[in-house]
């Protein structure tokens, strides 16, 4: 299994990682650093960008949750 497929079974904090990893050895690294990280920027910022915003839409469904339940809690009172 290479490192592409193994992208989306990942925790968060290891595709973080591994981005920051890669945008270093694209610019610091020698030439098959630079070819593999260059193959692997794409994806992992891609996934980055994905979760990310899966973790806001949670955390917006969260407050609005809180907001519904703080309002209706406030009537009832």
């Amino acid at each position: 299994m290479s490192l592409l497929d193994r992208i989306p079974t990942l925790s968060d904090d290891e595709v973080v990682n591994l981005l920051a990893n890669a945008r270093r050895l694209s610019e610091q690294g020698d030439e098959k650093q630079k070819a593999a990280a260059a193959e692997l920027l794409e994806p992992l910022q891609a996934e980055a960008d994905q979760r990310k915003e899966a973790r806001l839409e949670r955390a917006k469904e969260k407050r609005a949750a809180t907001r519904k339940a703080t309002v209706k809690a406030a009537a009832a009172a």
